[in-house]
C-alpha cells in the first residue's frame, strides 16, 4: 500500500474509530496510570458505625476556607464543603474515632482532641498527600503525675483547647492541662508545658477529670471548669481563684456551691456564662445571676454561643434556645433527639446544631432540617 493511498483511508476514518487506534497503541507502548479509588463522599453525615441512638455530634468547626468539620463519638470526624460530607475514621490515620473537640490555629493547622489525645491536620501538607494525612501528637506526660483511677476514661483524652491572645495553645486532658508556647514543632514532643495546679490553690487539681473546658476572657483571663470542683476557676497569669456557682436543685434550707462547671462564653456587654446540670449563670464580674427552670431552661445546659445579631443560644437536653435579654424561646420541631451537644453558626449566619444519636442540623430560624442519616 502506498503512503498516499494510507493518509486517504485515515482521513476517511471515523473519529471514534481513530481515537480507538491511538489510545490502543499507547496501551501497547507502556502501562496506563490508574486512579486511585476516591473515598466517597455523601450529602449527608453518614452514621455507619455503632448503635444509631447512640453517640453525638460533639463539637463543630468552620476553617479559613469556610469548610465545616465535625467531630462525633463513634464515627470519627466529618469535612463539609458545601455540597458533602465526607468521613474520617482511624482508617484514615486517626487516632481514636470519638472527637471530642476541633481547633484551626493561627497558622491554619486543625487540632483535632480525641479519646486517645491529639491529631494534627495540615492543609498545605495534606493537599500533597490527598487530604487524609492525619499526625499524631504525643503531649509529653510528667512521671510524677497521679495516676488516674477512674476506670471509664481513657489516658491522653483531650476535652477541649483553645488558643488564647498570647498564641499559644491550651489543652484540658485525662493527664492535666498542659500549655503549648504555638512556635515549635509539635510533632517532636516540644513546647509543651504541664501546668501545675496544686491543692494549694483551692483544692484544684490539674489532673484526671478535673478540667473539662478551658476559655480566655477578652482580658486575658483563664476560666477552667468540670465536674467534681466547687465552681470554676480562673487565672490571671499569676495566680489562681474560685468562683462559686449555686446549686439551686440542691434540697436544704440552704444551696450549695454546685460541683460542676464549664466556661462557655463572653458575651458582648462582657458577661461571662456558665453552665452545669443545674442551668446556666451569667457573671457580669461581681454578681453571678442564675437561669434555671424558672426562668425557662431546662437544668441540663451544654451549650451557649452567641450569634452576629448578639441573640445567645442555649444547647439545652430538651432542644434550642434563643434569648434575646429578656426571655428564652424554645425550638425542637425536627430534631430526632433534642438533646444538643454543639451549636456553631458559620460564616454567613447559619446556626448548626450537633445532637445526640449522631444528629446534624440546620436551623432556618423555626425548624430543624436535617443533615445526617444513619446506614448500616
Amino acid at each position: 500500500m502506498s503512503l498516499g493511498t494510507m493518509k486517504k483511508q485515515f482521513s476517511q476514518m471515523p473519529v471514534f474509530t481513530l481515537l480507538t487506534i491511538l489510545l490502543l497503541g499507547i496501551a501497547c507502548n507502556g502501562p496506563v496510570r490508574k486512579e486511585l479509588p476516591k473515598e466517597k463522599d455523601h450529602p449527608k453525615l453518614v452514621k455507619n458505625i455503632g448503635d444509631p441512638r447512640s453517640g453525638n455530634v460533639n463539637c463543630g468547626l468552620q476553617d479559613k476556607e469556610g469548610n465545616l468539620w465535625f467531630g462525633t463519638t463513634e464515627n470519627g470526624l466529618y469535612k463539609y464543603d458545601g455540597k458533602s460530607f465526607r468521613q474520617f475514621t482511624v482508617n484514615n490515620g486517626l487516632n481514636n474515632n470519638e472527637v471530642s473537640c476541633l481547633l484551626q490555629d493561627r497558622d491554619g493547622r486543625i487540632w483535632i482532641g480525641t479519646k486517645a489525645g491529639l491529631c494534627l491536620y495540615d492543609p498545605s501538607t495534606s493537599l500533597r498527600t490527598g487530604g487524609t494525612t492525619f499526625t499524631e501528637i504525643k503531649i509529653p506526660v510528667p512521671k510524677n503525675l497521679p495516676p488516674n483511677k477512674n476506670p471509664y476514661f481513657q489516658n491522653h483524652w483531650v476535652y477541649t483547647m483553645m488558643q488564647a491572645n498570647s498564641g499559644k495553645l491550651w489543652f484540658a486532658t485525662i493527664d492535666g492541662v498542659y500549655v503549648f508556647d504555638g512556635k515549635s514543632l509539635p510533632t517532636e514532643q516540644v513546647g509543651f508545658t504541664h501546668f501545675p495546679i496544686n491543692e494549694a490553690a483551692n483544692g484544684f487539681l490539674s489532673s484526671n477529670d478535673k478540667v473539662e473546658r478551658i476559655f480566655e476572657d477578652k482580658e486575658g483571663t483563664i476560666w477552667f471548669g468540670g465536674r467534681t470542683n466547687e465552681g470554676v476557676f480562673r487565672y490571671d497569669g499569676q495566680s489562681i481563684s474560685n468562683l462559686k456557682l449555686m446549686d439551686l436543685f440542691q434540697d436544704g434550707p440552704k444551696p450549695k456551691a454546685h460541683n460542676w462547671g464549664w466556661p462557655q462564653w463572653q458575651d458582648k456587654n462582657g458577661n461571662i456564662w456558665f453552665s452545669n446540670w443545674g442551668g446556666a449563670y451569667r457573671y457580669d464580674g461581681k454578681t453571678v445571676t442564675s437561669f434555671t427552670t424558672k426562668e425557662g431552661l431546662p437544668s441540663e445546659v451544654t451549650r451557649i454561643i452567641e450569634d452576629k445579631k448578639g441573640l445567645l443560644w442555649f444547647g439545652c437536653s430538651d432542644g434550642l434556645r434563643r434569648y434575646d435579654g429578656t426571655t428564652f424561646t424554645h425550638y425542637k420541631e425536627g430534631l430526632i433527639n433534642p438533646w444538643i451537644w454543639e451549636i456553631l453558626e458559620d460564616k454567613n449566619g447559619n446556626l448548626w446544631v450537633g445532637t445526640r444519636g449522631t444528629g446534624l442540623y440546620l436551623f432556618d430560624g423555626k425548624t430543624f432540617i436535617p443533615y445526617s442519616e444513619y446506614k448500616q
